[in-house]
This record gives structure tokens, sequence and C-alpha cells, in this order.
């Protein structure tokens, strides 16, 4: 019998030997802690603008870095990533497949993303230099990451994104996987009422009828002489 490839990398377990269930959880929660920490420095930011304001002077830029306005969208994407991480921890804690959907949705357009920065390294490697030029003097040991050769300088970033891209890609698969098992238990869990003309019967889920024995083994085959 031909296996399809999600069958086939389809499990219930995930990394420190947890449920996916599980581990779908512990990641939205741990997406919601990561933004509402930001969330709190960029509202704090904007409450002082005279504290956290950066100006450009210190990258060599003769442009502000932050301004208000950049600071209420990154406070809008935000608190929009607390709500989708919420929607999925919340998903996988009631069995509910469609919650677990926008999360994942983000996940794949991350994943993207990273995927399209490692492409424009490939075909633009100068990039790197322009980027190192760009850092203040006094960020730690950039004279020596900018001594190194350019080819070494894009082989050992490609090798940090892919490890962040492969990292990614599992995760993307947790949560997949995830989504599977709540909604194939959604699926197994509809009970079934078969109605005559004097009683109601509820018959259980199809998976725990068949795992009940049978009360008698059904007699020999024998066949029949004339």
């Amino acid at each position: 019998m031909m296996i399809s490839p999600w069958d086939r990398w389809y499990s219930t377990s995930c990394c420190l030997c947890c449920h996916v269930r599980t581990g779908t959880i512990i990641l939205g929660v741990w997406y919601m802690l990561i933004n509402a920490v930001v969330l709190l420095i960029l509202l704090t930011a904007l409450s002082d603008p005279e504290q956290y304001h950066l100006t450009s002077a210190e990258l060599a830029n003769d442009l502000d870095v932050m301004d208000d306005a950049n600071m209420c969208i990154a406070s809008a994407i935000s608190l929009l990533m607390i709500l989708i991480c919420g929607m999925a921890t919340y998903g996988a804690y009631k069995l509910r497949a469609a919650w677990i959907i926008p999360f994942f949705c983000y996940q794949l357009f991350d994943f993207a993303l990273n995927t399209l920065v490692a492409v424009s390294i490939v075909v633009y490697p100068n990039t790197i230099q322009d980027y190192l030029q760009q850092l203040p003097d006094n960020f730690p040991y950039k004279e020596e990451i900018a001594a190194l050769s350019n080819v070494c300088l894009v082989l050992i970033v490609l090798l940090f994104i892919g490890c962040i891209l492969a990292f990614k890609a599992y995760l993307i698969a947790c949560v997949w996987n995830c989504y599977r098992y709540v909604s194939g238990r959604s699926t197994s869990e509809i009970l079934l009422y078969v109605t005559t003309n004097d009683t109601t019967v509820l018959l259980p889920p199809y998976d725990d009828s068949i795992s009940i024995p049978p009360k008698q083994a059904p007699p020999p085959y024998t066949t029949a002489t004339a």
C-alpha cells in the first residue's frame, strides 16, 4: 500500500519526548512571552521617547532608525502575534484544530522569509560587507569579522541561517502533526445516534468499539458436506 509523504512524516511525539499537543502549547506560550516582552518595551519607549529614541548617528546614517510611527506598527504586530499564539495555545489545549491554522501560517511565512534572506545572501554576497560597515565602531569583534574573506563570511552566515531554517522546519512539522492529531481526534469522537420506534441508542466512537474484545469467540468454520 502506498503511503503519502504527509503520513510518512506524521508523528505524535516531538522534542523532549513529549506529545505534539504539549509541544505546541509550550511553543505558543513561549512565543506569547517573547512578544509580550517586546510589546512592553515598545510601549515603554512610546511613553518615554527621549530615553529610548535611537538616532542614526550611532549607525553612521542620516535618518532616524525608529520613529513613533514605526514603533506603533511594531506594537501592533506584537499584539497581533500575541493573539495568534494565544489562539494556537487555546486550540491545542481545547482540541480546536481551526484555531491552530493562523499560527501554522505564520510559521510558513517566517520560514519563507528566512529562506529569501539566505537566497539573497547567495545572490548578493557583498551585502554582508555593507552590513558590517554600517555597524557601530564599538561593536564586538567588528574588525576581526571584517578581516575575513567574503567567501568565508558567506559560508558562516549560510551555515547559521541553515541551522535556523532546520529548527524552524522541525517546529513547523510539530505544529502540523498537532493539527492532524487534533483533527483526527475531533473526527473520531463524533457520537452516532441510532433511533428506532421506541428507543434511542448512543453508539461509541469507532476506535473505542473496535478496541473492545468480543464476549465470545465466533464458532469455527466448517465445510458443509452433502
